[in-house]
């Protein structure tokens, strides 16, 4: 592959050593790679076997990331602006990428939409067309007003693929520190953590206090307070690196005032060497100082980045004290003697117990687009709604507006998938008709859907038990069995059904695995049932007296192979098919297209392909109809007024 990754550190330059480990692996697997730098030149990253861009540089002063300012401090002006956009263009065209990647933004880096927003409509106009990704660190900034969080949200349903999260979510999931909804959730993958090193085993012993503070010149307090607690802890050497970000005036006067057990000296190549031979790491908690802890294994004092509301380095730094991995010194607590009492406490330690962490972040990134643009069905990837779109196009030019219903299949509690189902169904105001199976019901479920109006409960068979021979599909109420015992049994499934959930409840069945014996259908009638919905097949009229079929016809499981989405293009065929027969009036035009989900087995690739099917029929103004109303007898009057 070409790869083409662009990135702008303003402050420190994780982001820039982040993005820069990313190509080297790429190149290193073979991938033309291109790295786009916007940020200052940093002497510390490695460009080997990679195409290195330097942009006109920006950086910021403190946490004001409003004002770029140039190399010589001074606010930059248009004119630089639109060189950096230029020679951004010119590299996407010289490149010719099958992919972009862009280090952070849209979820930030906003004061540089206008170069990033150049590029991704310039990459989106290539044929073909390249993957477009998000790369992002484990926690983030999120925006406080609801305009620039909906205008991220059209960014990233507009242009990307994937979205590359560079962390581990059993330590710590992106929904800490950003609104995850299903739009978001539906591209997530947590790569692991990006290591931009080698992995150095510890010596035998260990000895001392490492004290370090990133590229940039917010560590300054830190270094002050770090020399006098110094004074406090003399009975071990100490090592204070210094990044370049501060001057040599503020280097010089830290120095002259270190105690003789302190050396005092500019950043070094081998920090990661010394990590692994020193006793306690005194640092900030950014990112990559937190991997390198991680992967080399000193007990760790943090003493987190909070100037301007900062959020990010707190929260890394308590999840891994809650899990008795590091000590905390907060900014507004950081004095001489907070400080040593902390590397105290750090040096009493036991061995820290282990963490079950991933920190093989750009190798399972590589692998990801590698199998992105091979089209692996189990990842999330952009797809082609054309069809779809121009099928309801074509349906209304002929006067027929097509609807939606949603059926989902299965429930019997309160659970995880249910809570994202029905937030799903209330995103897009869909309503949901649950499918539940009477005998399984749980007491959660019943007090779960309490709140839910637009919910509505069909009957699911009994038990959801297999009765067919082995050498049969599988079936509960199949012709094999006697009809008299399934009788009874669909009768029992109404009444369990009404008595738990009372106007909740339907008339309608759903047979489990949508199949039904022909003579139960005739009888369904009497036993209360108004309604019966299964998939696809419809039942001939006279076949199925009294009972109005609202059947289903989208089903995104590949059942019989990966169990995971089915190909989208197959689906989007299927689904495009379905509303021509509409419109040509080769089905009935009042039955709505039905939806068949089965929220306990989706993965994230499922997940996923409902929240894009469902997002492209909002922006083509489809509506979805209530169970309730779609269950209407002939003139118009619901199933359900209270009383089966």
């Amino acid at each position: 592959m070409r790869v083409l990754i662009a990135v702008t550190h303003l402050l420190g330059a994780g982001h820039l050593t982040r993005a820069a480990t990313l190509a080297r692996v790429f190149a290193a697997r073979g991938h033309e790679t291109t790295l786009i730098s916007g940020g200052m030149s940093s002497a510390l990253i490695r460009r080997d076997g990679i195409s290195f861009v330097q942009l006109p540089p920006v950086r910021t002063k403190g946490t004001d990331f409003r004002t770029l300012l140039d190399e010589s401090g001074e606010a930059i002006a248009e004119d630089r602006r639109q060189a950096r956009k230029a020679l951004l263009l010119k590299t996407l065209r010289n490149a010719k990428p099958d992919c972009v990647i862009t280090e952070l933004f849209p979820f930030g880096r906003r004061v540089l939409a206008d170069e990033f927003m150049a590029l991704l409509e310039a990459a989106e106009a290539m044929r073909p067309r390249p993957l477009i990704a998000s790369s992002i660190r484990d926690i983030l900034i999120a925006p406080t007003r609801p305009d620039r969080l909906a205008e991220f949200q059209e960014r990233l349903t507009r242009f990307y693929d994937v979205v590359l999260v560079h962390g581990d979510e059993r330590l710590i999931p992106l929904d800490a520190s950003w609104p995850v909804d299903e739009t978001v959730r539906s591209l997530l993958h947590y790569t692991g953590y990006v290591d931009d090193g080698t992995t150095i085993a510890s010596g035998e012993t260990r000895h001392g206090i490492l004290v370090s503070g990133g590229s940039s010149a917010a560590s300054l307090p830190l270094y002050r307070a770090a020399v006098e607690a110094a004074k406090r802890v003399a009975d071990r050497p100490w090592r204070i690196l210094i990044g370049q970000g501060l001057d040599e005036v503020e280097f010089n006067v830290i120095r002259s005032s270190a105690p003789p057990h302190v050396t005092v000296e500019r950043a070094r190549p081998d920090f990661r060497k010394l990590l692994a031979e020193t006793e306690v790491s005194v640092s900030q908690a950014g990112y990559n100082t937190a991997v390198d802890i991680l992967r080399t294994g000193p007990s760790p004092v943090f003493v987190p980045f909070e100037a301007g509301h900062e959020t990010e380095q707190r929260l890394r730094a308590e999840r891994l004290k809650t899990l008795g991995r590091a000590e905390i010194v907060t900014e507004a607590d950081l004095t001489p003697e907070a400080l040593a009492k902390a590397i105290r406490a750090a040096l009493e330690k036991t061995e820290a117990p282990s963490l079950p962490v991933a920190l093989d972040g750009a190798e399972e990134t590589v692998s990801l687009i590698e199998k992105l643009r091979l089209g692996a069905p189990a990842v999330h990837r952009r797809w082609d709604w054309s069809p779809v779109t121009a099928a309801l196009k074509l349906a209304r030019d002929r006067g027929c507006e097509p609807s939606f219903w949603w059926r989902d299949d299965d429930a019997v509690a309160d659970t995880a998938q249910l809570d994202r189902l029905l937030a799903m169904a209330r995103r897009y105001e869909t309503g949901i008709a649950l499918a539940s199976i009477p005998r399984n019901i749980e007491a959660s479920l019943v007090e779960r859907l309490k709140g839910e109006a637009a919910a509505s409960i069909l009957v699911h068979g009994l038990l959801h038990r297999n009765h067919a021979p082995e050498s049969e599909k599988k079936a509960e109420f199949g012709a094999h069995r006697a009809i008299e015992l399934m009788e009874r049994e669909a009768l029992e499934g109404f009444r369990l059904t009404d008595e738990t959930f009372g106007a909740k409840a339907l008339p309608v069945f759903v047979p489990p695995w949508n199949r039904i014996a022909p003579d139960l259908v005739k009888r369904l009638a009497k036993l209360g049932y108004r309604g019966l919905s299964t998939f696809n097949t419809r039942i001939r009229p006279e076949a199925a007296p009294s009972l109005l079929q609202i059947n289903t016809h989208i089903d995104p499981i590949d059942w019989h192979g990966s169990r995971s989405v089915l190909e989208p293009s197959q689906i989007i065929e299927t689904l495009a098919a379905t509303l021509l027969r509409r419109a040509e009036s080769k089905a009935d035009p009042n039955e709505p297209v039905g939806l068949l989900t089965h929220h306990l087995v989706h993965d994230e690739a499922i997940w996923g392909f409902c929240d894009r099917l469902l997002d492209t029929l909002s922006r083509n103004n489809v509506g979805f109809v209530l169970a309730s109303t779609a269950f209407c007898d002939e003139n118009g009057s619901k199933l359900r007024d209270g009383t089966l």
